[in-house]
């Protein structure tokens, strides 16, 4: 199996939003797509978002909150950033590595009741399954094993 893509997601605390990005892309990805997720600091796994994930059958219960390297940033082809945060502080990237910017709301910055905090995680979520879809399609390297998300 050859290396196709390495994509990096870094978000502020690597705890949510960035979490949610890279267990979408490693259930939507083809064979050899590398993915990755790190963040400018490590704020530990969000419970609502492994939630969130695992009630459309994605784990991201094992990855890690990990802030980002510079080994992480010479191994990515592709960094997306998915937060303004993240996005103001990336490091300088290594030439040939493409830098995407999503501006995703935090979700777990959500207000409100339980119920309508978790919403907002469920939209969170829905978001970026379909820009990890879309992005995937545009690479050529989405596996087509799970149907979209209707919400």
């Amino acid at each position: 199996m050859c290396q196709l893509l390495t994509i990096l997601y870094l978000c502020t605390g690597n705890s949510c939003r960035s979490q949610m990005a890279e267990g979408w892309t490693r259930a939507l990805a083809a064979d050899g797509v590398r993915v990755g997720s790190a963040g400018i600091e490590a704020h530990g796994k969000n419970q609502r978002a492994m939630l969130v994930m695992s009630e459309k059958d994605v784990d991201i219960s094992a990855q890690e909150s990990t802030v980002v390297t510079p080994a992480m940033l010479a191994r990515a082809d592709l960094v997306i950033t998915v937060c303004g945060h993240a996005d103001e502080l990336c490091p300088v990237l290594p030439p040939g590595t493409r830098k995407v910017h999503w501006p995703l709301p935090d979700p777990a910055k959500g207000t409100g009741s339980e119920g309508e905090i978790m919403a907002q995680f469920r939209a969170s979520r829905d978001d970026i399954e379909r820009r990890v879809r879309k992005l995937l399609a545009e690479q050529s390297v989405l596996r087509d094993t799970k149907p979209e998300a209707t919400s």
